[in-house]
């Protein structure tokens, strides 16, 4: 007589249910050995340093582990386009991905950005598996991805990561109505020291590696308008731009020099894990 098949998880294992979603977890997972307590590496036993992630239970970030694989993501990679399936979500370590609106004639300006505090994919959260905006890694970075639909599964059975990008999704909504009003009512001078000031709370670094024309595509203006901004800024001393690259030399002149929006948008990070 056969043996029925046993529903007790075996040792070194754990379960997260909810409704039909059984998810197991092993303190074995992918290539990294096994998990120790509060250990946040990827399968590959590579260290992850997204806010969300290191955020994790042991448990939740046990199930979601074996499924991590480790991205690289070049500059000016697209993750999703609009209306096209999201087949993996994010979770970045280092560098900073824009949230693009597209208009029909071929015209772009940033409406979010998206760095170590959270996660590219949010439409995923609530069963939307199309993107609605392009989403174009700015600076250069790496991180995890995890498929879509392992993502959805995971995220049934996992209470804590469900809240955190919850509350990650209510402040950039935030983030994204603040730059939306900003893009509207502020001149482009004004735009841009707050916008390189955003890229350095991401990225951390003095240095951003840039041309006149991603600028004009994020900010939505002509490059004419930006080499002027740029100009401007720079005639003041507070940034020095060579080829490619701009770096900032006096941060406390470019806050002054932005529009408030900067300030309320600082607000916002300190909510999601950023300074």
């Amino acid at each position: 007589m056969k043996r029925p098949r046993s529903t007790h998880p075996r040792k070194g294992m754990g379960v997260l249910e909810r409704g039909n979603i059984v998810v197991k977890t092993t303190t074995r997972a992918g290539r990294g050995g096994e998990v120790r307590p509060g250990e946040r590496t990827d399968g590959n036993g590579k260290a992850v340093s997204n806010v969300i992630l290191l955020a994790l239970p042991d448990e939740e970030y046990s199930a979601l582990r074996p499924y991590l694989e480790r991205a690289e993501l070049p500059q000016h990679q697209i993750l999703h386009e609009p209306g096209e399936k999201i087949d993996f979500v994010y979770f970045l370590n280092e560098g900073m991905t824009s949230i693009v609106a597209l208009s029909g004639d071929g015209r772009s300006v940033e409406v979010g950005i998206v760095g170590k505090e959270g996660m590219v994919g949010m439409s995923l959260t609530i069963g939307l598996r199309r993107s609605t905006f392009r989403t174009i890694m700015q600076i250069a970075g790496n991180g995890v991805r995890v498929r879509s639909d392992v993502f959805q599964d995971v995220l049934l059975a996992a209470p804590t990561l469900r809240t955190k990008l919850g509350h990650f999704g209510l402040l950039h909504g935030m983030q994204v109505a603040q730059l939306t009003a900003c893009n509207r009512l502020h001149e482009v001078e004004q735009r841009l020291a707050r916008w390189l000031l955003m890229c350095q709370d991401h990225v951390d670094s003095g240095a951003l590696f840039l041309t006149h024309d991603f600028l004009a595509q994020m900010l939505g203006t002509g490059r004419p308008s930006v080499s002027l901004a740029v100009a401007a800024l720079e005639d003041a001393g507070l940034i020095d731009n060579a080829r490619g690259s701009v770096k900032i030399l006096n941060r406390k002149g470019l806050e002054e020099a932005a529009c408030e929006c900067y300030g309320v948008i600082q607000h916002f990070n300190g909510g999601i894990g950023l300074k």
